[in-house]
Parts: C-alpha cells; sequence; structure tokens
C-alpha cells in the first residue's frame, strides 16, 4: 500500500508516517514547510517529502491519502486533488485506529497538562520491564530518542489528545484509540479556538470513557473536580482515584525529587530522579498505576523511574555553567507555567529565577487565561512577556512588579542574557512555539562570552 500524508511534518502525522514505513507500506508527503527535526526523521527513514500544496504533488499509484488537521482546510490546491480524484482518504486519527491499534492493548494518556510526560513515563516503564510497548508520543522521550515506533504486541502507550481530528471530523482525535487502560492526567480549559467552554470538552472526555471496555482501567486524580463530573455522567469500566490510600505518592524532598509510592498504606517503591514539582510527582503515580494494569509491579516501575531522563522540551538544559542554567519548556497554559516554576523553586531555593515567556498557543494569543497569567509566574523573580503581533489582548495588564512585556524579539534577547550577577540564575524560556529562534539566540550568547 501507498500511503501520501498531507501535512507529514507535524509531530503527529510525522510520528505516523515513521509508523507507517515501519510497518513495511510504502509512504511518501507533502507539507508547507519541511523543517527539521521531523524533516531529518523522514528523511533517515527513507520518506520522500514534497514542499509545497499543489494539485500535482500527489504521487502516482496513491492508494490511501492521511489528512494532517494542520492548515488543511477546503480549498487547499492538494486536498481539492484528493477529492476531485476520488482518492480514498481519512485522518491520522483515524487511520491509528482502524489501522494500528485495532489489535492493541492501548494504554492512552489524556489530560489537558502531562500528556507527553506521562506518556512517556508509561512506555519506559514497560520497556524497562522487557516488554518493548510500542507507542506515540507528542514529543521526544530522552529514554528512547524518537517520538514513535511500533513496538511488540501487545501493548502500545499513544498521547491522546482532546484536539478536533480534522476538517471533515470535528470529534476529538482520542475518540478513535479505544483504550483499555486509560488515564486521565487533569481537566481544565483550553484550546478556545475549538472549543467555546469547558462544558464541549467535558463532552469529548464523557464520550471516551464511553470507549472504554469493562474490563478496562480508568485512572484519574482524586481531587480533580471536572474529571468527578464526568465520570459520574456514566463510566462502565473499572476505576482507580489516584491521591487517595488505595494508592498515592509522598514527597521525602521539597522538590518532590525522591518519593515513596504507598499502595494501600504500604510503600511499594521508592522513586529518585531529575525532575521536579509536585505536578510530576502525580504523573508517575498515575504512570505507575497504568504499567501496573498492565502487569507490571509497582517496585519494578520505581525501578524504572529512577532512570527516566524526562522529554526534549520539558524543562530540558540547553546550557549551564556555574553562573547561569538555560532552559527549554514546553508551558502552554497558566497551570503548567505555574507548576513547572514552583517546582524549580522548590529546587533551586534562593537562587534568580528568570522567565522568559511567549504566549503562543492559540488560547493563550486570544487572552482567554489573561487573568491568571500574572499569578502563574508568581514563582520567578522576574517575569518577560513577549508581546507577538497577533496577540488578541491588551498585555499591558500584565506590566506590574516583576513582570513585564516586551514586544521586540532582539531586544527581549538582551534583556533575557543580562544576569544580575549577585547569584546563579535559572532562565527559563517557556513556549509551545518556536519562540523565532530565541532559544538559539541566548544558547549562542552564552557560548560565545
Amino acid at each position: 500500500m501507498h500511503i501520501h500524508i498531507l501535512g507529514i511534518c507535524g509531530t503527529l502525522m510525522g510520528s505516523i508516517a515513521l509508523l507507517a514505513r515501519e510497518k513495511g507500506y510504502t509512504v511518501t508527503g507533502t507539507d508547507e514547510n519541511v523543517y527539521p527535526p521531523m524533516s531529518t526523521q523522514l528523511a533517515e527513514a527513507g520518506i520522500a517529502v514534497a514542499a509545497g500544496y499543489t494539485p500535482d504533488c500527489l504521487p502516482d499509484g496513491t492508494d490511501l491519502v492521511i489528512v494532517g488537521n494542520a492548515n488543511l482546510p477546503r480549498g487547499n490546491p492538494a486536498l481539492e486533488a484528493v477529492l476531485d480524484q476520488g482518492l480514498p482518504y481519512t485522518s491520522g486519527a483515524e487511520w491509528l485506529g482502524r489501522y494500528l491499534l485495532q489489535d492493541r492493548w492501548v494504554l492512552a494518556v489524556a489530560g489537558t497538562h502531562g500528556k507527553t510526560t506521562t506518556s512517556s513515563m508509561v512506555a519506559w516503564i514497560l520497556d524497562y520491564a522487557g516488554l518493548s510497548p510500542g507507542f506515540l508520543i507528542g514529543g521526544v522521550p530522552q529514554n528512547f530518542g524518537q517520538s514513535s515506533r511500533l513496538g511488540s504486541a501487545p501493548f502500545f502507550v499513544i498521547e491522546a489528545d482532546e484536539y478536533d481530528t480534522s476538517y471533515f471530523d470535528r470529534r476529538s482525535k482520542f475518540l478513535h484509540y479505544r483504550p483499555r487502560t486509560l488515564v486521565l492526567n487533569n481537566l481544565e480549559y483550553d484550546h478556545a479556538d475549538i472549543f467555546p467552554d469547558l462544558e464541549s470538552i467535558k463532552s469529548q472526555f464523557h464520550l471516551l470513557l464511553r470507549t472504554v471496555p469493562g474490563q478496562g482501567l480508568l485512572i484519574y486524580p482524586d481531587e480533580d473536580k471536572h474529571l468527578q463530573d464526568v465520570i459520574d455522567r456514566g463510566c462502565w469500566s473499572e476505576t482507580l482515584a489516584v491521591g487517595t490510600p488505595a494508592f498515592n505518592a509522598v514527597a521525602l524532598t521539597a522538590d518532590c525529587s525522591d518519593f515513596e509510592i504507598v499502595i494501600n498504606e504500604t510503600v511499594a517503591g521508592t522513586v529518585n530522579w531529575n525532575l521536579t514539582g509536585a505536578h510530576n510527582m502525580q504523573n508517575a503515580v498515575a504512570a505507575i498505576a497504568a504499567a501496573r494494569h498492565a502487569g507490571v509491579a509497582a517496585a519494578v516501575a520505581c525501578e524504572a523511574l529512577c532512570e527516566f531522563q524526562s522529554v526534549k522540551r520539558r524543562m530540558e538544559i540547553l546550557y549551564t555553567d556555574s553562573s547561569v542554567t538555560v532552559y527549554d519548556d514546553f508551558a502552554h497554559h497558566p497551570t503548567a507555567i505555574a507548576t513547572t516554576l514552583a517546582g524549580l523553586r522548590a529546587r533551586v531555593g534562593g537562587d534568580f529565577i528568570r522567565a522568559v515567556i511567549e504566549p503562543a498557543s492559540h488560547t493563550m494569543r486570544k487572552g482567554t487565561h489573561q487573568h491568571q497569567l500574572l499569578q502563574s509566574a508568581a514563582d520567578a523573580d522576574e517575569v518577560i512577556w513577549f508581546q507577538p503581533a497577533n496577540a488578541n489582548w491588551d498585555m499591558s495588564t500584565l506590566v506590574a512588579g516583576h513582570s513585564t512585556i516586551e514586544g521586540e524579539l532582539g531586544t527581549l534577547a538582551q534583556r533575557a542574557v543580562a544576569l544580575p550577577g549577585d547569584r546563579p540564575t535559572h532562565l527559563v524560556i517557556m513556549s509551545n512555539g518556536s519562540f523565532q529562534g530565541l532559544h538559539r539566540q541566548i544558547v549562542e550568547h552564552f557560548n560565545d562570552r
């Protein structure tokens, strides 16, 4: 079978391309912007990628077109050619559900925050236990160095995104995955470009619960009232509320880099790792519970997490010396900003923390969470907010005390690298976008000193 993917350089679509190639299919693709790292991964896998959506970008002999969900609306020349020629087409999520996940034990991780990190943990625990799982994750787990692989049956770990599937399927992607083990990390309002309110997101999550078999397992944090509301609408599978005496973590250090896993009031194992923050400890509890459902003892899972190396762009250290450490973090929401900075503060104590934040997501650019943003960065000593040209709200409300805004990238970079000098500095660059190359500029500055 020859599969051609429109939008192949996106994180999900590129990972699907690699999985399809690994299954033995002929895979080609087209994208508007062909760029590393995904373009490099595709080239190394022998997948030909063409730049530009044109009517003739579809190779002769294409059997199936997978349509991505980024900048591929009706009117796109390549998409119109697919429809005019009557070629079979599907979405990436539907292809996964129908052609790859059908006979697998799917362990899915959904929720507003922590999906990438938690799914990476689950995959690593299963791999450490010798189960060689397949996985598809919306980032690059550093233990694996790749975002996807087929693995060995039966287990497949997937990051289950609530974003809509395609221009012709407005359901959430995760409705195609049909998990046997489902982790719901949390639930808050996000994706304001497609969801009008939190209630509409809850409806999609409830549909997800309807796909879990009766002998499956739903894992969720006991204190999340929005998830509890979703569950109260109907749940037909077994459930495990983590954060309760039945399954919990107890921090041994202020930054949560050491903690015990306690099951039914008995210590099952201890984790000592390089990650920080209560949020990552909670992600670990859910991951250990999910792996336990697949047959991995909690003690083995704790051993695995002691060797867990996190995910690229999740507090990834880009540069460090005696005076400054530069981090790249994928924060896209006030809660993510707050929990990340709180974890760092707990680890570094009185060191100077400077956060440089780009509101890159649709929701952030619309100003949906503008009233929570100032407080979300309270653990930083200084915050510089980048004001992009397409921000749709008055960001001057963020100017207060230690918090300022900057609309010119060059000036922002100069301010970011000016160290206070009286104590070690932790410079955290927070964005779920490219930040127009700011990371590279800052690292080059410190390398050239």
